[in-house]
């Protein structure tokens, strides 16, 4: 390549962590966003590494057996999804795919017995909360991919229909609005507003449909403007209550598959100690609070501890403690029989890390988001004694790259 300009004909031969086709010409390996393997592609290349190099789709030559048309308008614009033009079995078996790359090349584990990613009957329709931001006119939308710039949108079919009617009759004209959130409970009906504004300046607001409006403050917790205080979603037949800043899955369905997947993976008798390391508002400790003798919860999102503490009410061997991972287990007396732990995208702290081996769970359920920080924790793990016995991906995040997985530890 003597040209960072310079266009190429390259065959897609797989897809890469972050979503690109990839391509090798002359022995160099090229990513190319939005193309699908088996593609034949004009391709200009944009940065030039001694290592790799970077190119935007020109033109498709010859199309993939693979390749469907998106049916979204806003697709290649929107950052939010980047694999529309990918045929959905494609999706899922690449997934499953990178996994293992991420194991073996990032973790040096190779050989993990990484299965088949449970997929979605229906791939769209599927998330119960979205943020979106507002542009400089003043119109809602997401932002472009690798910028902040917004494009302003009208729908999301990924979106489910309960938010995408709210998004439809959404009428916001608040100079001070910078961005807010969508949030349902798909089972419940119950939908959620949350609004974020430059100092914490409250909105006049009208709504002539069902629906709550929360203003989300610079400190974290939030005010409700009109309605509920928080919604609530029922999984595996448990009810939970959400508050407007806590996190919960995206994806109902898919956090349904995930307890599944946890407690196929733990498999508790009944008497055993389970911890639930950064537990939100207890989506897994609770669904399994009646299959163990004492389950032991740490979180430290104020309102996601208060909505764990409302979600176990009359549930006597649950205890709930608030702090960060890495102060919180420390500190905690005894052992574990059983721990599942849901980090965020950045992975576990090393701190909290080396004080769960030391806490000697015999089985660790380490649900991820993010394949490259758990193949990097799984490593200190298998490092520390445990033996990676296999990955479940979960399709979580139909349309786009994002990964969700359950590794069991032993």
């Amino acid at each position: 390549m003597n040209s960072e300009r310079e266009l190429r004909t390259l065959r897609i031969e797989s897809l890469a962590h972050l979503g690109a086709g990839i391509a090798r010409d002359g022995g160099k390996v090229v990513f190319v966003p939005y193309t699908v393997p088996g593609d034949v592609v004009r391709a200009r290349v944009i940065e030039d590494k001694p290592r790799f190099a970077r190119a935007v789709l020109e033109e498709v030559l010859e199309p993939s057996p693979h390749r469907v048309e998106p049916l979204c308008p806003y697709f290649g614009d929107c950052g939010g999804c980047q694999w529309q033009h990918i045929a959905y079995p494609m999706q899922t078996q690449y997934k499953s795919r990178i996994v293992g790359e991420q194991l073996e090349h990032v973790g040096k584990l190779a050989g993990v017995a990484v299965r088949e990613t449970v997929g979605m009957a229906d791939p769209w329709g599927y998330r119960n909360s979205a943020r979106l931001t507002v542009g400089p006119d003043g119109a809602l939308g997401f932002q472009r991919a690798e910028s902040h710039e917004v494009v302003a949108v009208e729908d999301c079919l990924i979106l489910h229909p309960l938010l995408r009617e709210l998004l439809r009759t959404l009428d916001v004209e608040f100079p001070e609005l910078t961005a807010l959130t969508l949030r349902a409970g798909i089972r419940t009906g119950e939908r959620l507003v949350v609004l974020e504004t430059a100092g914490d300046e409250p909105p006049e607001i009208e709504v002539d449909i069902p629906v709550s409006c929360a203003l989300a403050l610079e400190d974290g917790r939030a005010a409700t403007l009109i309605g509920a205080t928080a919604i609530h979603e029922v999984v595996a037949g448990r009810r939970y209550r959400i508050s407007p800043t806590s996190f919960f899955q995206v994806n109902t369905l898919g956090a349904e598959r995930l307890v599944e997947v946890v407690a196929q993976a733990l498999e508790p008798q009944g008497w055993e100690r389970l911890l639930d390391l950064y537990c939100g508002v207890g989506l897994f400790g609770l669904s399994l609070a009646g299959r163990v003798g004492e389950v032991v919860g740490v979180e430290s999102a104020p309102s996601a501890v208060a909505d764990a503490l409302a979600n176990a009410e009359g549930m006597d061997n649950v205890t709930l403690v608030e702090g960060p991972a890495e102060e919180a287990l420390p500190a905690l007396e005894g052992g574990f029989d059983l721990a599942v732990v849901d980090p965020p995208r950045g992975g576990m702290d090393p701190v909290a890390l080396r004080a769960l081996v030391e806490k000697r769970p015999r089985r660790i359920a380490y649900v991820s988001c993010e394949p490259t920080t758990l193949a990097r924790d799984c490593a200190a793990l298998v490092s520390a004694g445990y033996r990676l016995r296999w990955v479940q991906p979960v399709d979580m995040f139909p349309q786009t790259y994002h990964i969700e997985s359950v590794a069991l530890l032993e």
